[in-house]
């Protein structure tokens, strides 16, 4: 048997004890004073009729047909004079009457008493009613009833409610062991499997077997299984893309410095064409350094933002600028969409440039033909961007993963066309740092949009 069990099951018992005793002995209480009560009001409506009926203590006849009646009632009679002294006694009863006894007799009050009779261990319980003959108080009417047929009852009644408490108990610990092995059964194979997956193995996969809270921390565990097992092998693409981003740019560099060192070329135009394809391979490993250590930066949170209000209207166009000859050279349309007002954002002006960069850049790497599609506007209290193309588009699946670190759209083109699966990350991330939100939309081969919003400025 699992502690976990053991430590349900001792819980869920404790917590029935807890409960159980307490209302044991509250209903013991009850039952007890009930039935208590039930006897005392038996025994002195009991002495109140017998007292009011006796006529005189000197009548004989009618002393026997009182003891007659106890008989039949099964119930004692106890009858004493104003003085005390016994007249009748349907037992052989002794109890003490006191001086305050007897006067509050007189008065008219009733009395209760105990009564112990010859044999020590029999006790009774007796109720006085004062005998009243014109207005003259003449003795006392007792009625007795025995306190073992009182306790026989309620020991029956404490009996069992024991039993019923037991067998609760019992039951209880059997519900209890099904119960907290149906709980704890699931949770153990829930350690089995994060120990497998911290073991590596994040092909393991835990059985939903309910939609409570334990399906679904079944469920975060194989969803956790499934994101680390992607990440894993995103990484290791990326590791992948990395080193051959990082070797490509290094041979060239290499080998064109050889041919410069050794002076083997034939003009100086050849040799101009040479420092220029050190030059590009040179910027492309800048760029690619510069985005390794933005993301490494965004990951610490240590990138600095230099926010203040300014127009994004103009670092967009300024943007655009810069792409008018990519667009030109691949033939495409850029069609312009900006509204009237549009109101100041508080945002870096550099890293909202290279928002716009990498957003634009996509979209003329994966456009053939046709145009690119931007759009300006504001709406309630935000700015909004939108960069659309009719380029190759985003299948639904790789949809959902575009912003993740390490994650390429079809890998073999990406690496044709350039770039290293960090781009759209550093974007995410840039945008949501700067308070705004980036969503995309696309069909293959018809197209993408991405959107973009950012709070418009107080």
């Amino acid at each position: 048997m699992s502690k976990l069990v053991l430590k349900l099951g001792g819980i869920i018992m404790i917590s029935l004890l807890v409960v159980l005793l307490p209302l044991g002995y509250v209903a013991n209480k009850i039952f007890t004073n009930f039935y208590y009560s039930e006897v005392q009001s038996e025994i002195g409506e009991l002495s109140q009729k017998y007292a009011h009926t006796i006529t005189s203590l000197d009548d004989q006849e009618m002393i026997n047909m009182f003891k007659n009646l106890a008989d039949l009632t099964n119930k004692e009679i106890y009858i004493v004079d104003n003085m005390g002294k016994v007249i009748a006694d349907s037992g052989e009863h002794k109890t003490d009457l006191t001086k305050e006894d007897m006067n509050e007799l007189s008065s008219g009050q009733s009395i209760q008493k105990r009564f112990h009779g010859s044999n020590k261990e029999s006790t009774h319980l007796g109720l006085g009613y004062p005998i009243m003959n014109s207005g003259t108080f003449q003795g006392a009417f007792f009625v007795l009833a025995s306190i073992n047929d009182i306790q026989e009852p309620i020991e029956k009644i404490k009996d069992l409610l024991l039993l019923s408490a037991v067998g609760a108990l019992f039951l209880a610990l059997g519900i209890t062991f099904v119960v907290a092995k149906k709980m704890s059964d699931p949770l153990l194979e829930m350690e089995r499997a994060t120990r497998e997956i911290a073991k590596g193995n994040l092909d393991i996969r835990v059985d939903i077997s309910s939609r409570d809270e334990v399906g679904s921390l079944a469920k975060a565990i194989n969803d956790l299984a499934l994101e680390t097992n992607r990440y894993r092998t995103n990484r290791r693409e990326f590791l992948a893309n990395i080193s051959h981003e990082l070797r490509t740019p290094m041979s060239y560099l290499k080998g064109y410095a050889e041919v410069l060192k050794k002076g083997l070329y034939q003009t100086e135009e050849e040799k101009q064409d040479y420092l220029t394809i050190i030059e590009d391979e040179t910027d492309r490993l800048v760029l690619l350094i510069s985005d390794l250590f933005d993301l490494s930066k965004m990951e610490e949170g240590k990138i600095d933002l230099q926010l203040e209000r300014l127009d994004l209207t103009e670092v967009l166009d300024t943007t655009l600028f810069k792409h008018k000859i990519e667009l030109e050279k691949k033939g495409l349309s850029l069609q312009k969409q900006i509204g009237n007002h549009i109101p100041f954002i508080e945002a870096d002006g550099m890293r909202l440039e290279q928002i716009f960069t990498n957003l634009l850049g996509n979209a003329i790497r994966y456009t053939n033909k046709g145009y690119i599609h931007v759009k300006v506007w504001s709406a309630k209290n935000n700015v909004y961007v939108s960069i659309e193309d009719t380029g190759v588009g985003i299948s639904d699946e790789e949809l959902a993963l575009i912003f993740e670190r390490f994650h390429r759209v079809e890998k073999s083109r990406s690496r044709e066309l350039g770039g290293t699966g960090l781009g759209l990350a550093i974007v995410k991330n840039l945008v949501e740092l700067q308070h705004g939100t980036i969503s995309a939309s696309s069909q293959v081969d018809k197209g993408t949009r991405f959107q973009l919003s950012f709070p418009i400025a107080e």
